[in-house]
């Protein structure tokens, strides 16, 4: 997981356009957009990363830096 890359298909791209991309992903097939990665599974993490990233944005209207704050404490809380 790559927060820069995140950040950036955050500001990239629309919920839409990468939900579209993780269903390619899911399908094994290569998304439309690009999403950085050195694997599927990367990309895949990065997706779904940044929806979560947009969601966030959009329901408690927060920044960016704080929904990849609420994400990255996801997922240590899910580690831990």
């Amino acid at each position: 997981m790559n927060i820069s890359i995140i950040k950036k298909i955050v500001e990239s791209y629309s919920i839409e356009q990468l939900q579209m991309a993780e269903e390619a992903l899911l399908n094994e097939q290569k998304p439309e957009i690009e999403i950085e990665g050195v694997d599927e599974g990367e990309q895949l993490t990065h997706t779904l990363a940044a929806i979560f990233c947009k969601q966030q944005m959009l329901e408690s209207d927060i920044s960016i830096n704080q929904a990849v704050r609420l994400y990255s404490q996801r997922v240590r809380d899910s580690i831990s």
